[in-house]
């Protein structure tokens, strides 16, 4: 009885390692900031009531060039263009 109960332990712990240590490795390979990491173009972050209250590390975005939207970490926020800038590439 008792091996039964010490390899039900092992393999559950091995398992809520290996859980711990994949979301650790996927928290990472997430982006930082606000860039798209399809066309590093700004994205808009978007209110989500799910993810941003369950997860409130992440920023739900989705960028208006490609489409894309997803999850980006908290990061530097690339700053607003200028009344300059924008008239120049009004040509």
């Amino acid at each position: 009885m008792w091996d039964a109960v010490l390899c039900i332990l092992i393999i559950g712990g091995f398992f809520v390692l290996r859980a711990v240590l994949a979301t650790v490795f996927f928290y990472y390979l997430l982006p930082e900031g606000d860039r798209c990491p399809n066309c590093d173009a700004p994205t808009l972050r978007m209110a989500s009531r799910g993810w941003n209250l369950f997860f409130p590390k992440f920023r739900t975005s989705w960028c208006y060039e490609c489409g894309w939207h997803g999850l980006l970490r908290h990061g530097p926020i690339t700053p607003a263009p200028s009344t300059s800038e924008l008239t120049k590439h009004r040509h």
